[in-house]
């Protein structure tokens, strides 16, 4: 059974590829399936994002998809920059750089300690059946932000998200290890068991 990703970000399409190597499912792509929605994100949280993709998505291509919305939440920046990560500070969407200096620069501003630079990544996954059920499963870690970004690994605020258990930012761990531990990660080992029931009663 098909699959859906629903995103047009090669870098979660990737990480969901590896976190889903094992489950016997065909991972499709927008891409691959001829889709070109961008679906407008107007929800004031991760669920209602996650969910307007997935339902878009779903409708479009007539398949079981899975759709998430995801971002960094920093305790002294209010929970910013939280659903609008992927556009904080009106950046465009590739300018991963741009976004992390830019709070890295709030931080610095505010002279918070290392104690106030608290943070976590969270994702919220849709799931959305070939019946029209719909699912919602998260994931969430806790780490704190960096004095400076460092590791060439991963994407977006990898840099600067740092994880005191390991002494490494999520952009210093191998895949393995951040699919592990990754908020993306474990919303995706949540999901597993729902798209398997899922995929059950599509056989009935």
């Amino acid at each position: 059974m098909k699959l859906l990703i629903a995103t047009n970000n090669q870098h979660k399409i990737k990480e969901y590829q590896q976190i889903f190597a094992d489950i016997p499912f065909e991972i499709t792509t927008p891409r691959q399936e001829g889709l070109t929605l961008d679906p407008e994100e107007t929800g004031t949280s991760f669920a209602e994002n996650a969910l307007i993709k997935a339902r878009a998505f779903a409708e479009a291509s007539g398949l079981l998809t899975l759709a998430d919305d995801s971002g960094l939440e920093v305790d002294a920046l209010n929970k910013a920059p939280g659903i609008y990560s992927a556009r904080y500070g009106n950046t465009d969407k590739e300018d991963h750089q741009k976004r992390y200096q830019l709070v890295l620069e709030q931080l610095q501003a505010l002279n918070a300690p290392t104690k106030a630079r608290s943070a976590r990544f969270k994702c919220v996954i849709a799931i959305v059946s070939l019946q029209g059920q719909v699912e919602v499963v998260e994931g969430a870690v806790e780490g704190q932000i960096a004095s400076a970004p460092a590791g060439e690994n991963g994407f977006g605020y990898d840099p600067i998200f740092f994880l005191p258990e390991f002494g490494k930012t999520m952009a210093q761990l191998e895949d393995a290890e951040k699919h592990a531990i990754s908020h993306r990660g474990r919303a995706a080992q949540t999901a597993i068991p729902v798209l398997q029931r899922m995929m059950e009663s599509s056989k009935q």
